[in-house]
């Protein structure tokens, strides 16, 4: 690593309690092997966990937010974004073991960046990771994640008869109901973000024992490594609500190509989209959405690996995107009833 990034911890724990500075985080997403991965870095100021590339915000160096994160990511990882948009600004106290040791209090802006996977520059301090290692109970492409059933469904009813009043109680069930599609609801791919906050609140993740206003049972540390595997500061929050803005962004903008290859089978394209979103497709029903929405055409060519019978190879048709408002791939996802 040069020496402006390895310097990124010392530059900002300078500043006395109290300071504010800006950081820029990239939850960098690619799908392989039909394999949704997020990208990690794990340099030496961010030992035990790894977390998604970050650094500060240089108001003379950097013109813009977006061009200082695509400069922090160009130095960590040698890699040029393509897509990339704005989230959220987090900035929650003590999120940061510098901040609470009495440093400046970061105030981080987070991005969703697409790309294809491609060669790391230092595979020592980056990697490629699957966000459901991060999310467990967020895959249900096999059914119901038994996470649910086994760990969830009773921590968090635990959770919600511990609420001191009954209109907490009642704030308490109806918010995990809905989150979690108890009581008979349905599950809603989206509300990524929903649910880890509730996880967190419950002290269910690693990262609420780190959260002063918390109050987490010593029963639970044995819980942590079920829930997950934790990143440093709040970058599994950040990277929640990148979930669910990409699960949710799918359904009406063609982000989906920029995550394939210039050429791809309808059935590569289906299990890409299905490893985003979490839950299965029905066959004919993709196929004839994505025709009738005119988003791919034929390239005239035929793939003979695809481990079966030779397919069609398509392309991203980019006409489309001039000829309706908001072409994208509104197919229901199928998720299985949970068993409880």
């Amino acid at each position: 690593m040069n020496t402006r990034s390895s310097d990124r911890g010392a530059s900002s724990a300078r500043g006395p309690a109290g300071v504010v500075v800006i950081e820029l985080s990239a939850a960098i997403v690619t799908v392989t092997d039909e394999s949704p991965k997020i990208l990690l870095v794990r340099p030496p100021d961010m030992a035990p966990r790894a977390g998604l590339p970050y650094g500060p915000f240089d108001p003379t160096g950097h013109r813009t937010l977006e061009e200082g994160l695509r400069t922090w990511v160009q130095e960590q990882t040698d890699l040029h974004l393509g897509y990339v948009e704005q989230l959220y600004t987090f900035g929650d106290r003590f999120r940061d073991p510098q901040e609470r040791a009495g440093g400046p209090r970061p105030v981080s802006v987070g991005y969703l960046a697409l790309v294809r996977q491609t060669a790391l520059k230092d595979a020592g301090e980056s990697s490629w990771g699957d966000w459901y290692r991060y999310f467990p109970w967020e895959d249900w492409r096999d059914g119901a994640p038994t996470i649910i059933d086994s760990l969830i469904a009773p921590r968090m009813a635990k959770w919600t008869d511990d609420a001191k009043t009954k209109p907490d109680r009642n704030r308490r069930r109806e918010r995990v109901n809905l989150a979690f599609a108890f009581a008979g609801g349905s599950w809603d791919n989206e509300r990524v973000l929903d649910r880890y906050e509730l996880l967190y609140e419950a002290g269910l993740v690693f990262e609420a024992t780190l959260d002063a206003r918390l109050e987490v049972a010593s029963d639970l540390t044995s819980v942590h490594g079920h829930t997950g595997a934790a990143l440093t500061k709040d970058h599994r929050r950040i990277l929640a609500t990148a979930m669910g803005r990409l699960r949710a962004k799918i359904k009406y903008r063609p982000v989906i190509f920029e995550l394939m290859a210039p050429t791809f089978t309808l059935f590569q394209l289906q299990r890409a989209v299905e490893a985003l979103s979490g839950g299965r497709l029905h066959k004919q029903n993709f196929r004839r959405l994505v025709a009738h929405e005119g988003l791919v055409e034929p390239t005239g060519h035929i793939s003979s690996q695809t481990g079966g019978r030779p397919a069609e190879l398509f392309r991203f048709r980019r006409e489309v995107v001039h000829e309706r408002p908001a072409p994208g791939l509104r197919v229901p996802v199928k998720v299985s009833k949970r068993t409880g």
